[in-house]
């Protein structure tokens, strides 16, 4: 059933979908049942999924509505569970906080895939009730300096990481996403700021270093929307790699630092 923007229902169980992923390998542990929220305020200039943009757009569904779909494969999901990703799913934080409570009530293991990007610490407490019913959280940091941040999403930097130090304290396992792109968080610079923000976490559980792709451009095509990084090279894997390496050994090297003090 799809419900119309009229149709009357509390607004913690029922929001805007773009789309799901029934077989999900790359956002979670396990076999993922992969929700895609409607609506993003950021404009990440490498974004593949500019679809997800609009608030209020796609498919009206309710939290019913999605259990009842992961259980259609509830058998491959035993050491997988549910994503929620987008667009932004804190956009719509009642009725994610609600499928996640549900979801935990049956046992299914929920995990958030976000920016972090809507959190106000005057909503401290709705954000609470989301981070007790979230057993893992996939944070995308895309952008290590504030001014490089706001060049490259459109949006300030404090919010993410105001969203991870919440995070550590209400002691959500945490595993930190970024994008390498060519020319722009690919420096020597980008990378060690990187290293050091994330360095002290006590719930950084790992570390997700993804190449730059160009996968989502014809997507840009489709929308008659210009492609922000044209020209833009595709991050060859072992520059990922090697990224991923030297970070590591910053979190390494300054965790040292603090166990000797």
């Amino acid at each position: 059933m799809r419900l119309s923007p009229e149709h009357s229902m509390t607004k913690c169980n029922q929001g805007y979908i773009h789309s799901t992923e029934s077989f999900g390998t790359v956002d979670g542990p396990g076999i993922r049942f992969v929700i895609f929220f409607q609506g993003c305020p950021m404009r990440c200039k490498y974004c593949h999924n500019p679809d997800t943009w609009q608030p209020n757009q796609g498919n009206l569904m309710t939290v019913e509505e999605l259990l009842e779909t992961y259980r259609h494969n509830e058998k491959f999901y035993r050491k997988g569970g549910i994503t929620a990703t987008g667009g932004e799913p804190l956009l719509q934080l009642e009725f994610l906080t609600e499928l996640f409570r549900q979801a935990k009530e049956t046992g299914i293991h929920t995990c958030l895939d976000t920016s972090g990007i809507v959190y106000r610490e005057s909503r401290k407490e709705e954000f609470e009730k989301l981070f007790a019913v979230t057993d893992l959280v996939l944070l995308d940091i895309k952008h290590s300096l504030p001014e490089g941040h706001r060049e490259l999403t459109g949006q300030d930097q404090a919010p993410v990481l105001e969203f991870a130090r919440a995070l550590e304290t209400a002691g959500v396992p945490m595993i930190i996403r970024h994008v390498v792109v060519p020319g722009i968080t690919d420096g020597k610079e980008e990378l060690e700021t990187l290293g050091h923000l994330i360095s002290g976490f006590r719930n950084l559980k790992g570390l997700e270093v993804l190449p730059y792709h160009t996968m989502g451009t014809k997507k840009y095509e489709q929308l008659g929307m210009k492609y922000p990084l044209e020209g833009v090279e595709a991050m060859d894997k072992t520059k990922a790699h090697e990224a991923r390496e030297f970070l590591l050994k910053i979190i390494m090297e300054d965790r040292k630092k603090r166990t000797a003090k």
